[in-house]
């Protein structure tokens, strides 16, 4: 086995950034810590890690030479962000972020999804001596990424309240982005996760079967859209062809049934940085796994590789952005959802 990826490399030239549902970080977690490994990755924003902060698995990142940042409120949702390049300046939420109400006797709650940190920004005069001291840097460096791992919500239903309220979260979060980036438009800034949107009729394998479905009805094709009236651009498009997600059932791994819908969105400086994307196929037909992963590269001090989600996914890398996921969720609210639709 290779040595901690702490001590493995200075600051590096390439930064590799996934992105995972991981569904249960607890529950998968060797697997995790196997894909950082594996493919080399300096930094991955995980979603749905099904946990509080006190509760996930931080032994294994710390001894595998990761800096953790983790947002959870109970067994649903949750974010979190895995850096071994340095890990910064962390917000729960964004300006403006909805709350849900789960319930008519329940507050009003903002869940744990989304999560912000500044990775990439450790001092260059890092050395790989495991006894070495390793001096922060005073400020964000050129190197530096603004990144945020997303949860959007899954919206259930056309009619349902959560739709209206998924459709509420992503035009506060457009908003949010539009506002970094008018205080700072030079700033790498990536937003990546898992985007409950199938923006385009090629992200999924069947039009028909999505009929009056969420997930690629027209309003969350907009506002998935919106995001480039910013100056963002969905970094992985073009680059990656594959899905990230598929059903458990009716074999639709098997049959390359399934739905892209983990995604990078990226500003000017971050796009330009970009030099491959991936999705990480491979990780769905290991045992236990649900979402997809993908993974971005870049060039010297530039955010880097993608792989895709949170479930599982590496740039989104949904099975790290790239694992495929299920319908149906062990305990989880009994929403109806059209077939080989993620809840």
């Amino acid at each position: 086995m290779r040595a901690p990826a702490a001590h493995r490399r200075r600051y590096p030239e390439r930064m590799r950034l996934a992105t995972w549902n991981v569904n249960s970080a607890r529950t998968r977690i060797d697997r995790i810590i196997a894909f950082l490994d594996r493919q080399d990755i300096d930094v991955l924003a995980m979603q749905e890690i099904k946990c509080r902060p006190e509760q996930f698995p931080r032994e294994a990142f710390a001894t595998a030479g990761y800096e953790l940042a983790v947002h959870g409120l109970d067994q649903w949702n949750g974010v979190a962000i895995a850096s071994r390049v340095g890990l910064t300046d962390i917000a729960v939420s964004f300006p403006g972020q909805p709350a849900w109400v789960r319930t008519e006797d329940a507050p009003a709650v903002v869940e744990a999804r989304a999560l912000g940190a500044t990775v990439g920004a450790r001092a260059a005069d890092r050395t790989d001596s495991p006894g070495a001291t390793v001096p922060e840097a005073d400020g964000p460096t050129s190197g530096s990424v603004r990144l945020w791992s997303l949860y959007v919500p899954n919206g259930r239903e056309l009619d349902h309240p959560h739709y209206r309220y998924k459709l509420a979260w992503l035009a506060a979060l457009r908003e949010s982005a539009g506002q970094w980036l008018a205080e700072d438009a030079g700033q790498s800034l990536a937003l990546a996760g898992d985007w409950n949107v199938a923006p385009q009729d090629e992200d999924v394998w069947d039009m028909s079967v999505f009929d009056g479905a969420t997930h690629v009805s027209e309003p969350e094709r907009a506002a998935f859209r919106a995001f480039e009236e910013e100056g963002l651009s969905e970094v992985t498009r073009g680059r990656v062809t594959n899905y990230t997600y598929w059903d458990y059932q009716k074999l639709r791994f098997p049959r390359n049934e399934g739905m892209r819908i983990d995604f990078v969105y990226g500003s000017a400086a971050l796009a330009s940085r970009v030099t491959g994307a991936a999705i990480d196929r491979d990780e769905r037909i290991r045992p236990r796994a649900r979402h997809h992963r993908s993974r971005l590269t870049s060039p010297k001090q530039s955010a880097s590789g993608i792989r895709g989600r949170g479930s599982g996914r590496s740039v989104r890398a949904s099975e790290p952005h790239a694992l495929g996921r299920r319908v149906a969720h062990p305990g989880r609210p009994p929403d109806a959802a059209p077939p080989g639709r993620p809840r």
